[in-house]
């Protein structure tokens, strides 16, 4: 009768060691997607406020032959604010990845709700044919049709 206590004692407390490991697991595992569904709402929010809207007229000369230089006034339509730098925006001329930008905010210091910056894609030796320029802010995306 003791042999038939002593194994059942050890059993229970091989069960109990593997049931606390195993809870401890679940823990650290729902902690890390708790954290990441924490992330994501984060960057989906921010996503969500962000909204651009490019406001030149595809009619008017936003090229200058002269300069090599594409100019586009673009204003912030969301309800946050954007850093007016060159590295949060994606700018795409005829699907090529540019860098050479500069961007400056035209009504006010920073690129806040209703603000509108002027973007210069600076090199962009184009061809008279149409062109298009795609923005990327936050996920939010825009593209723009000219003729040069």
């Amino acid at each position: 009768m003791a042999s038939v206590s002593a194994s059942h004692l050890i059993l229970f407390i091989a069960s109990m060691v593997i049931a606390a490991g195993v809870a401890g697991t679940f823990t650290q595992g729902v902690s890390r997607l708790s954290q990441g569904i924490d992330d994501q709402s984060l960057e989906v929010s921010e996503e969500v406020r962000t909204d651009i809207e490019v406001i030149s007229d595809p009619g008017s000369p936003v090229y200058d032959n002269d300069s090599n230089t594409v100019t586009l006034l673009v204003k912030n339509t969301g309800t946050s604010n954007i850093p007016a730098e060159s590295r949060f925006i994606e700018i795409l001329l005829d699907g090529q990845y540019q860098t050479n930008v500069t961007i400056t905010v035209v009504d006010g210091d920073r690129w806040r709700p209703n603000n509108v910056v002027r973007l210069e894609i600076n090199g962009a030796d184009l061809a008279s044919d149409d062109h298009r320029v795609k923005l990327i802010v936050n996920g939010d995306e825009e593209v723009f049709r000219f003729r040069s």
